[in-house]
């Protein structure tokens, strides 16, 4: 193991439905001093392909086939391990935000060893013609047309509840923090930060100096 994971490293984990606002809270937690947004989407995106493990990805991708949990929470913390050397994380004294990992509860148990997620804020949007109508927003928005049908849409709802929901079952009840993602986004984010900052660990690590 290497330095940068001699302890478990505090993190919380945001977890919704496609279109429920994870990146968009990620994204703000990510600007706060002492918080650090970690999307796993971006870390894909921007893989390096001529590293080896960059090509074990891509064999996979390429094919078609599912990329193995293992190879994808190694990949993962490659990266994140690469941001606390060049000190854009600090893991003594950031809290990693997680968001689309881990994606399933094989995910969690891996990332388990070195990371301790003191929260879990669950987005909830019952409403699914109100997530289909953001994430094709969002697609448009992005000139991501394909991503804007109404099946790849059902698609990625469906994956969600079949592989990652079910992480609300591996985390204990009393870490987990429901919050309604139906409301305006700065109504959701002042719920997870009321969250936060009465986290036992978040008030330890406020007492270290920067």
């Amino acid at each position: 193991m290497t330095k940068a994971f001699a302890v478990r490293r505090p993190a919380i984990l945001i977890l919704g439905a496609p279109g429920a606002g994870k990146g968009t809270q990620g994204k703000i937690l990510g600007a706060i001093p002492r918080f650090f947004h970690c999307a796993c989407g971006d870390i894909f995106r921007s893989m390096d392909t001529r590293t080896a493990i960059g090509r074990r990805f891509v064999e996979y991708s390429s094919r078609g086939e599912l990329v193995p949990d293992e190879l994808t929470v190694e990949l993962w913390k490659s990266q994140v391990e690469n941001w606390a050397e060049s000190h854009l994380y600090k893991p003594d004294i950031d809290f990693l935000v997680l968001d689309g990992i881990p994606r399933n509860v094989r995910q969690a148990e891996i990332i388990a060893d070195f990371l301790q997620v003191h929260q879990v804020f669950h987005l909830t949007c019952p409403d699914r013609g109100e997530l289909a109508r953001r994430m094709r927003k969002r697609a448009l928005k992005e000139n991501r047309i394909d991503d804007a049908s109404d099946t790849v849409i059902a698609q990625r709802i469906e994956t969600y509840d079949a592989e990652t929901r079910p992480l609300l079952d591996h985390y204990p009840d009393e870490i987990i923090t429901v919050v309604d993602a139906m409301r305006p986004p700065v109504e959701v984010l002042g719920d997870i930060i009321r969250r936060i900052v009465a986290l036992p660990a978040y008030q330890e690590m406020g007492k270290e100096v920067v």
